[in-house]
Parts: C-alpha cells; sequence; structure tokens
C-alpha cells in the first residue's frame, strides 16, 4: 500500500512573498507591543479559525502577560479565491467575555466584513475593550471602516496562502507566505 504522502498531488509553484525570518520577527514585535499595551490586564485572545491557528500559536507565546484563548469560527473563503456573499461564523464561547479586554486574532483582513461580523458579535457581550490584531490586512479592499490596531504586514489584493492561510484548505503548512505560481 502507497502512504498517503505519497499519493497526493504535489503543491503548485509557491512565489514567497514574506519569508518566515520576517515573519517571526514581526510576530515577536507584535507580542511585545501587545504586552506593553496591555500591561496589568488579563487579555482574552479570540482567533478566527481557521487561518489565525499558526500566527495565534506563534504570538501567544511572545505575549509575556497572563491571557486566556477562545476561538470563533468563520469562513467567507469556502470554494477557492473569490470570497462568498454568506459569512458563517459559529462560536461556542466558554469564557465570560463580559469587562474582559478582547484581541480578535485574524491571519488575514481583506474586505473586513468577516471581522466586523466578529466584532458586533463580541460586543453584545459587553466586553470592556475590542481590537484586531491580524498578521496580513490588505487596507485597499476594505469595505466596512475596519482599522485593526495591530497589524503585521500590509498587502496589496494578491491572494496568499501559507502560514495558517490557504487554498481549499491547501498550503496551510507551509512556514511562509506567498502565492500560487500561474507562470511554471
Amino acid at each position: 500500500m502507497t502512504p498517503v504522502s505519497q499519493r497526493r498531488q504535489p503543491y503548485k509553484p509557491i512565489d514567497v512573498l514574506i519569508d518566515e525570518v520576517k515573519i517571526q520577527r514581526r510576530v515577536v514585535e507584535l507580542g511585545i507591543q501587545i504586552t506593553r499595551d496591555y500591561a496589568g490586564r488579563e487579555p482574552v485572545l479570540v482567533g478566527v479559525l481557521k487561518g489565525c491557528l499558526v500566527f495565534m500559536s506563534d504570538l501567544i507565546r511572545h505575549i509575556n502577560l497572563p491571557l486566556e484563548v477562545e476561538f470563533i469560527s468563520a469562513a467567507s473563503y469556502r470554494k477557492g479565491t473569490k470570497p462568498d456573499k454568506n459569512i458563517e461564523i459559529a462560536d461556542a464561547m466558554t469564557i465570560d467575555l463580559k469587562g474582559r479586554d478582547l484581541l480578535v486574532v485574524e491571519g488575514i483582513v481583506e474586505t473586513g466584513r468577516t471581522v466586523d461580523r466578529i466584532v458586533k458579535r463580541l460586543k453584545e457581550l459587553e466586553p470592556a475593550s475590542v481590537e484586531i490584531v491580524t498578521l496580513l490586512d490588505k487596507p485597499s479592499a476594505h469595505r466596512p471602516a475596519i482599522e485593526p490596531k495591530y497589524k503585521g504586514f500590509k498587502l496589496g489584493n494578491e491572494f496568499v496562502v501559507g502560514y495558517g492561510l490557504d487554498n481549499t484548505q491547501k498550503y496551510r503548512n507551509l512556514p511562509y507566505l506567498g502565492r500560487v505560481s500561474e507562470s511554471r
């Protein structure tokens, strides 16, 4: 029997946009900034699945504060590189968020529609504050007026994979950020 890893189609070539070293350096800087800004408080990091997974796991190791972690699931890309009109949001919060400082952790803020809906939903739970932390920000694509407080990198309108971000559930495990190359 052939092992699964040998039966899968190989990835298409990737053009690296941001390498692993730059990503890790920026994640450390964000952790230091959040530690400074939230000194004396115990924030709750609310990760937006699945794209936040790698970024959030690295980020929390560089926040030198007591913190808690929650997750919310949101999907606007289910069939490739074009966002769906309907955003599906699901949560199963186990922590009481009333009066807490929340940091919504996103892999990427593109149109802003998803994170806008999540922030509105979380504000219904009466937190003390809600801020957005994103690895990638595409400000030219924002529809609602969204301004993440903490941003790793700004990008244009290219579709990016790697470091937790996917294309039809593939490429999340790449240690860098890149775009699928159509030229090779």
